[in-house]
């Protein structure tokens, strides 16, 4: 498998409704795309970054440059055997998990279309659909997210996460549990607290949550592992587990007993299938995050998401909770019993429409020599 060329294509997709969180609010999701030439198919993959480092330190400037400068020119160096393969050529760059994420995608998709195998199959995947929830942001006032809340419930839904903030917490969450006492309910605060802010957190354990994401800042292991000492709700780490050693680290310090796997994050699928069978062998749950990614994105989570080990619904959501229009051909729409289907075609199993993805380009680079 030789990696011949890529395009590098940056678009622009107008989201549904602003989704909010501690750090911002997003009207638009721009995206790096990457058309890759692998012996005689196109393999795309998808950079998780944002346009600014409010998530991660990367950016979509910061990717477009690694990857054009470093990470292709080292893929392209010679053939390679399997997808994973690539992660050794990378092993010389520190850092810059999204764009190598990326690469390997485009990489995975390439080598299933070569085989005529689907990503889920190659991963090691047997379901053919996963249950999903879905992800509220913070919302104008509680009657506003108690609408929110019951159409998405409405909708199908397993699990609702609400994004928190120091001062949307506790209220929320309270009003969102006395509407619907039954209801699957986890909560996220994008590291929006320290260790003193993050003392009024204790009170949601009685509130039946099935955990709280990341509270602390990304680099306070000992401060997540204090915290889940005195909380019985289970702490995730989503922004701290940023490659398997990470997670390794986390578990063994007791800083959280769930962990939120996305390959962008983690550098790739081949690592985010480390995390999940290290954490398998330890009886510890996963579930997938989301990254508001493009029908390409979303077709590999759900690959992912069919793994055994992911127990929990993953923020992978229908394509209409966020997009009208999309770039693939392909649609993902909720089924009645809350779940979406895993592609089962070659690679990630979707198709990029060209003249979606020449409305939303904002600009191009061809990758060649």
């Amino acid at each position: 498998m030789y990696l011949k060329r890529v395009t590098l294509h940056i678009i622009a997709l107008p989201l549904v409704r602003p989704f909010r969180t501690a750090q911002g609010v997003l009207h638009t999701r721009r995206l790096l795309l990457l058309e890759a030439e692998v012996d005689d198919v196109i393999g795309w993959g998808e950079c998780a970054a944002f346009e600014t480092p409010f998530y991660t330190a990367e950016t979509i400037e910061t990717a477009r440059h690694v990857l054009r400068d470093f990470l292709i020119p080292a893929a392209r160096r010679a053939p390679l055997e399997h997808p994973a393969q690539v992660q050794t050529r990378f092993g010389w760059v520190r850092g810059h998990p999204m764009a190598k994420a990326a690469l390997e995608m485009a990489l995975w998709d390439a080598w299933g279309k070569l085989r005529g195998v689907s990503l889920a199959s190659m991963l090691g995947a047997a379901r053919k659909e996963v249950p999903v929830g879905v992800a509220v942001g913070v919302q104008e006032d509680l009657n506003t997210l108690l609408e929110t809340v019951g159409a998405y419930r409405a909708r199908g839904y397993r699990r609702v996460k609400l994004k928190i903030k120091p001062g949307w917490d506790v209220q929320p969450v309270a009003a969102v549990r006395r509407a619907f006492p039954h209801l699957p309910l986890q909560v996220d605060a994008n590291a929006a607290y320290t260790r003193e802010s993050a003392e009024g957190l204790l009170s949601l354990d009685e509130y039946g949550l099935l955990l709280i994401e990341q509270p602390l800042p990304e680099d306070d292991l000992p401060g997540h592992a204090r915290l889940q000492a005195r909380l019985q709700t289970p702490l995730c780490l989503d922004e701290s587990i940023t490659s398997p050693a990470q997670a390794r680290a986390a578990l063994e310090l007791g800083a959280c007993r769930v962990l939120n796997i996305k390959p962008g994050r983690v550098g790739g699928l081949s690592r985010a299938v480390e995390i999940h069978d290290l954490s398998r062998s330890r009886d510890v749950p996963v579930w997938c995050g989301g990254m508001l990614e493009s029908g390409l994105g979303r077709a590999a989570n759900l690959a992912l998401a069919a793994l055994p080990g992911f127990t929990l619904p993953g923020d992978i959501s229908a394509t209409e909770r966020y997009y009208r229009e999309d770039i693939t051909a392909e649609r993902f729409v909720l089924s009645a019993d809350g779940t979406l289907p895993v592609p089962a075609a070659p690679g990630l199993g979707v198709h990029v429409e060209r003249r979606l993805l020449q409305r939303f380009c904002m600009q191009h680079d061809m990758i060649d020599g």
